[in-house]
């Protein structure tokens, strides 16, 4: 722990804590200096850290693919060029095996959801206390790193793909035909509207809360447990030793986690698409 005057529930409330820029009850706008003051502010406020984080590291992804492909060559690739070209070809594939209509946006969508996704999920390998301590030190009072332990980015996520998801059923099947999928399907009886339209409407809802609570509970799940092996340190040189053990193995383990969620949430998003393109009745 950084401090020896900070208490177990100290420690891991400032690490889940966002740097929150927000109104004061006062009237004055300005950064939440903790947990209290973040409720206070209520639902107009934003959370800088993980805004940072998450623009950040689309950038950087932006930046390391154009680089890649403005110094593409047939002849022997870099390794820059050989790792874009295997995640390409791999959603490539993925996607045209899952997607089977013409549209030129889902594939660059699937490849952008899973990389950006995976590199925000990404930053719960870096050890909890180093950032942090230093923004800190720095004068800045939280700091939390990984933007998909923020259930706000996921919920933003989800709900654009959301968005796409009803764009493209409404311009495939019409509006009429979208009410028509809501209204008489299952069921397709005039008598069975209400049922049918409860049903869809909430297998559609399920969509976007599935794709954002699943990617927040795992991401969130991890980083507590990353911040429970960290309070071993501070407990002597036998806890702290098993912590490392433990710290290790679980930091192996979680890049199969932080990967596997990248994938699912693009996944989900091609399969939800396709099912927005699909025009056959039921």
């Amino acid at each position: 722990m950084s401090s020896e005057t900070k208490t177990t529930s100290d420690y891991i409330q400032h690490h889940l804590t966002n740097l929150t820029y927000g109104q004061h009850p006062d009237g004055h706008w300005g950064f939440a200096h903790s947990a209290a003051e973040v409720a206070e502010m209520g639902f107009w406020s934003v959370n800088v850290d993980s805004m940072l984080w998450s623009i950040g590291l689309g950038l950087l992804f932006a930046l390391v693919f154009r680089r890649a492909a403005v110094h593409a060559t047939s002849g022997v690739p870099s390794g820059l060029q050989n790792m874009v070209e295997m995640i390409v070809e791999f959603i490539e594939d993925t996607t045209s095996s899952i997607f089977h209509y013409k549209n030129d946006l889902i594939a660059p969508l699937a490849m952008t959801i899973f990389v950006w996704v995976f590199l925000m999920n990404a930053m719960d390998l870096v050890p909890v206390d180093w950032l942090p301590e230093l923004a800190v030190a720095l004068g800045v009072s939280h700091m939390k790193v990984v933007p998909s332990t923020d259930p706000n980015i996921t919920m933003a996520m989800a709900l654009s793909v959301f968005a796409l998801i009803l764009y493209y059923s409404i311009k495939q099947k019409g509006p009429v035909g979208f009410i028509k999928e809501l209204t008489l399907h299952p069921f397709p009886s005039i008598f069975a509207i209400p049922v049918n339209f409860l049903l869809e409407f909430v297998s559609l809802i399920a969509k976007p809360l599935s794709l954002g609570l699943r990617l927040f509970g795992n991401m969130y799940a991890g980083e507590m447990i990353f911040i429970l092996i960290a309070l071993m340190f501070g407990g002597g040189v036998v806890y702290a030793l098993f912590g490392g053990v433990l710290q290790w193995v679980w930091a192996v383990f979680h890049v199969l986690v932080i990967t596997l969620q990248a994938f699912i949430f693009a996944v989900l998003t091609v399969v939800y698409l396709a099912q927005a393109h699909d025009t056959e009745e039921h």
